[in-house]
């Protein structure tokens, strides 16, 4: 006979065990590497990146979008004006790749939701057999042998849910940007990027999108709510961010633990 017995419960159980053993080591060595960089960084302030060219960047892709058919430029009879041209003498408004201009973020947003949904129902079913043809002429005999309600059910459900939002976000601030790229209808595609170092904490803004060189003002700036597709992110690293993010180890058990 043999000593061992199979058990497809247990199996199971050390299969889940040797996964989450797994995916702790995998996470582990990426923290690990994580963790050697900063170590080295001990007593030194965090490092600016360098200045590179956003188009040469992993991951970058060209922006396409919906394009109206070419139009052809046409000058008038003894005229200096043509079409489409947005001033008489030179424009120094920011026009093709490589040019830039200033992004004025401007961010004041204010929600407050409340909603609340209620249901109720309540259901009942009953069906029995009361008489048989001639039952009655058996009298109190027949009432016991017939049978009375053979089937009673009763239901009743209700719920209540309430829910609520409240934010309020304010930014302002301003960042140069440099056209990456002018889509054939003659609109910008703009990225700028800003970094800010303060003791050992750096901030880091950074803003891309569309604009219409029509919305460009005169001073070359342009306001970010005017700005299709915009991508705006505000935050930084450092000494402080670090102590304000949970442990690996806390985050790890967080997507893991079910309660």
């Amino acid at each position: 006979m043999s000593m061992f017995k199979y058990d497809a419960h247990n199996s199971s159980g050390l299969r889940r065990v040797a996964l989450v053993s797994v995916s702790f080591a995998v996470l582990s060595f990426a923290g690990g590497c994580s963790s050697i960089d900063r170590l080295s960084q001990i007593g030194e302030k965090p490092k600016l990146t360098e200045i590179d060219n956003p188009t040469t960047q992993p991951g970058y892709k060209p922006v396409q979008m919906p394009m109206p058919k070419p139009e052809a430029v046409s000058y008038a009879p003894n005229s200096l004006w043509r079409n489409g041209s947005r001033a008489f003498f030179k424009d120094q408004r920011a026009h093709q790749v490589g040019d830039l201009l200033t992004v004025t973020v401007s961010i004041s947003d204010k929600a407050n939701i409340a909603n609340e949904t209620q249901r109720s129902r309540t259901n009942k079913e009953d069906s029995g057999i009361t008489d048989f043809v001639g039952s009655k002429t058996l009298g109190a005999t027949g009432k016991n042998i017939l049978p009375g309600r053979i089937l009673t059910a009763d239901g009743t459900s209700s719920s209540d849910g309430k829910g609520s939002i409240q934010r309020s976000e304010t930014l302002t601030t301003s960042v140069a940007a440099v056209v990456t790229q002018v889509l054939p209808n003659g609109n910008l595609v703009v990225e700028g990027k800003q970094e800010i170092r303060v003791n050992y904490e750096i901030r880091e803004l950074i803003v891309a999108g569309i604009v219409r060189p029509e919305d460009i003002q005169s001073d070359n700036t342009i306001d970010s709510t005017k700005i299709a597709q915009a991508r705006i992110s505000y935050g930084g690293r450092g000494q402080i961010t670090d102590i304000q993010q949970p442990r690996y180890g806390q985050q790890v058990m967080d997507i893991l633990l079910p309660f």
